[in-house]
C-alpha cells in the first residue's frame, strides 16, 4: 500500500511540541520536525512521506479580501493563513500527519502551532 492510499486509523488532533535539530526551515514554511512530543511520549521522526500545504482561508478570514488577492493568498498563502502538513513514519514504526497552523493564537503568541492531525495505516 503506497502512503497516499493509507487508511485512518485514529483521528487525533491534539497540540504537539516539535524539534528541528538542524533542519529548522522558515517560519512560513518550516521543514519537517525530527522528533514530536505528543501525551508525555517522544516519537523520532525516521521518514518524511510526503509534504503539501494549504493557504485556503476559512471563516471570516474567507471574506475579507477581493476576489484577485484571494486567489493569488491560496497559491503563496498571506500572513497567519495557512497549514503545513507532513506524512511521516516514526521510530515505532507508526505512521502520523502532523501540521503546522500558521493561524496565531492571540496578541501574544503570534506564531502558530504544530499539532498531530491522526495515525494512518503504515
Amino acid at each position: 500500500m503506497s502512503s497516499a492510499e493509507a487508511k485512518s486509523l485514529r483521528f487525533i488532533s491534539e497540540q504537539v511540541v516539535v524539534t528541528f535539530g538542524d533542519r529548522q526551515g522558515f517560519e512560513k514554511r518550516p521543514a519537517c520536525p525530527v522528533e514530536f512530543t505528543w501525551r508525555d511520549r517522544s516519537y523520532r521522526i525516521v521518514e518524511q512521506l510526503s509534504e503539501w500545504q494549504d493557504h485556503a482561508r476559512r471563516g471570516k478570514m474567507a471574506h475579507n479580501m477581493r476576489p484577485s488577492h484571494l486567489a493569488a493568498a491560496e497559491k503563496k498563502g498571506s500572513w497567519g493563513v495557512g497549514r503545513h502538513y507532513f506524512r511521516i513514519r516514526t521510530d515505532t514504526d507508526q505512521v502520523f500527519e502532523i501540521y503546522y497552523d500558521r493561524a496565531p493564537k492571540d496578541t501574544l503568541n503570534r506564531k502558530g502551532g504544530w499539532w498531530l492531525l491522526q495515525e494512518l495505516s503504515p
